[in-house]
């Protein structure tokens, strides 16, 4: 039986915790049944990431033309580019439209949505872009993850995890989810606790984050002046 392919889209200016996380969690699925879990991108060349790090996928886009599922990571200009670039916006429309599980991490939902893949669909992104999310179609839910039928979305970065191990959950079965949890020692204790979402909104910090990047996001579509002005009214 061929396995079935879980493809990981690489893509230049990605946050990497948004690749690296679930696909540390989604690669153990080999260790239990019949799955190929695989990094994918236009190119075999390494591409930037936002932490300096570069990230080579190990098959181009043509060589995993309709993989079981599809996950894509999310960042701040690097999804933003992602969608100006009608190649890699191309194969997520054909791959997402086929696949039977699709994923995202932070605003690769953003990504999704984009290619009319989460239309109507109950979605989340990072915390900062759930306005964006739904200008694209898409139902923003301000959750950890959102499941919508094939469609697993996660939150911000660090929710990536989260949403991996309730994909493999869905997959393989809870024992499986607990098992891969414990090989991966995922039992976080953040040393100040858990997020304060009552001071994020009274420092008004996704506001003043938007209002310095805007611009330069609203630049990188340029060539793409309708979706420039939905996104980025």
């Amino acid at each position: 039986m061929q396995p079935r392919q879980i493809a990981f889209l690489v893509y230049p200016d990605m946050t990497l915790l948004d690749l690296v996380g679930p696909l540390q969690v989604i690669k153990n699925l080999e260790r239990f049944g019949a799955f190929e879990v695989v990094t994918v991108g236009e190119r075999l060349d390494p591409v930037p990431t936002d932490v300096g790090l570069g990230a080579q996928p190990e098959r181009t886009f043509a060589q995993v033309p309709a993989p079981f599922g599809l996950v894509v990571p999310g960042g701040l200009a690097g999804p933003i580019k992602a969608i100006a670039n009608d190649g890699l916006m191309a194969y997520v429309r054909a791959a997402g439209r086929t696949a039977e599980v699709l994923g995202s991490v932070c605003t690769g939902s953003i990504i999704l949505a984009a290619a009319g893949l989460l239309e109507g669909r109950s979605a989340t992104t990072h915390w900062t872009f759930l306005e964006h999310l739904g200008r694209l179609g898409a139902v923003p839910v301000r959750k950890r993850w959102v499941e919508d039928g094939n469609v697993i979305t996660a939150a911000g970065v660090s929710a990536g995890i989260d949403m991996a191990l309730a994909l493999v959950a869905r997959l393989a079965g809870d024992e499986v989810a607990r098992t891969i949890q414990s090989l991966i020692e995922y039992d976080p204790e953040p040393p100040l606790g858990p997020i304060d979402w009552r001071w994020v909104e009274e420092a008004k910090l996704g506001p003043a984050l938007l209002e310095s990047v805007t611009p330069s996001l609203r630049e990188l579509l340029a060539g793409k002046p309708e979706l420039a002005a939905k996104l980025f009214p």
